[in-house]
């Protein structure tokens, strides 16, 4: 039986913000359609590491990566990639719900648009917002501006924007945070339908959640990835005592 390969391979990668080193020899493989979860208390490196899968953090000045990242065997850092081609394959939804103000059509319309896809439009807002759990709330007020949404409705219609592009994946970070428990649950929810078809990558300071939707774990420390396992093993029996004590709510 052949191994199905990774959707990233992360080999030895070290980053630094100007000679600040915020991340140092992290390796991990991600499997595609999974749901991983990155765990660790503030400013320890997790959303650091989560932009540097669609090289979000270019845009600060005197960053600096070493090592290795492959998207499918494409080292994303190499010459040949291209960056805006990489943002359409690894799409990002953030902290807080950022939609665009303009209608909610136009806002799920937008990357399509942009990108010049031969589709038709009509059919990506209508499957992308179903595949946000979204449709029915909105189906009749597709033109009404988008920022009269509720904070959950807005967050889910920010996961329609980025799967109307058609991403192989999607890196969530902390995208519930800003959210009530009722529209947590419902994003969650889509998390666990979301990766039928999607690689999943999600930071999240709400261990709960990580255990309730993920099926790998991994707990950064101080920029380095401390443990890295299957989520039951890694709630249930860590293998590093660090882990343990963060887990158990006795560091962190």
């Amino acid at each position: 039986m052949t191994a199905i390969p990774s959707a990233f391979s992360v080999q030895n990668l070290d980053f630094y913000y100007g000679t600040s080193k915020a991340l140092s020899n992290v390796n991990l493989e991600i499997e595609p359609q999974k749901v991983t979860a990155l765990i660790g208390p503030s400013g320890c490196g997790k959303s650091t590491f989560l932009r540097c899968l669609n090289r979000m953090n270019d845009s600060i000045s005197g960053t600096r990566v070493e090592g290795r990242i492959l998207l499918k065997g494409e080292d994303i850092y190499g010459p040949e990639m291209d960056v805006v081609n990489l943002r359409q394959r690894v799409g990002m939804v953030f902290q807080k719900p950022n939609p665009f103000p303009q209608s909610i059509y136009d806002n799920v319309a937008f990357g399509p648009r942009v990108m010049g896809m031969n589709v038709n439009l009509d059919e990506v807002v209508e499957k992308s917002l179903k595949a946000a759990a979204l449709w029915d709330e909105v189906k009749d007020i597709l033109k009404t501006d988008a920022m009269g949404l509720s904070l959950g409705q807005q967050q889910r219609l920010c996961i329609a924007r980025v799967v109307a592009v058609q991403p192989e994946v999607i890196l969530m970070d902390e995208s519930t945070s800003a959210l009530d428990p009722i529209a947590t649950l419902r994003v969650e929810e889509l998390i666990n339908e979301l990766k039928e078809n999607y690689t999943i990558v999600i930071v999240t300071h709400n261990m709960q959640q990580a255990a309730r939707v993920s099926d790998s774990t991994g707990l950064f420390w101080l920029g380095e990835l401390v443990e890295f396992a299957p989520t039951n093993q890694m709630f249930t029996r860590p293998r590093e005592e660090l882990t343990e004590a963060y887990i158990t709510g006795r560091m962190g």
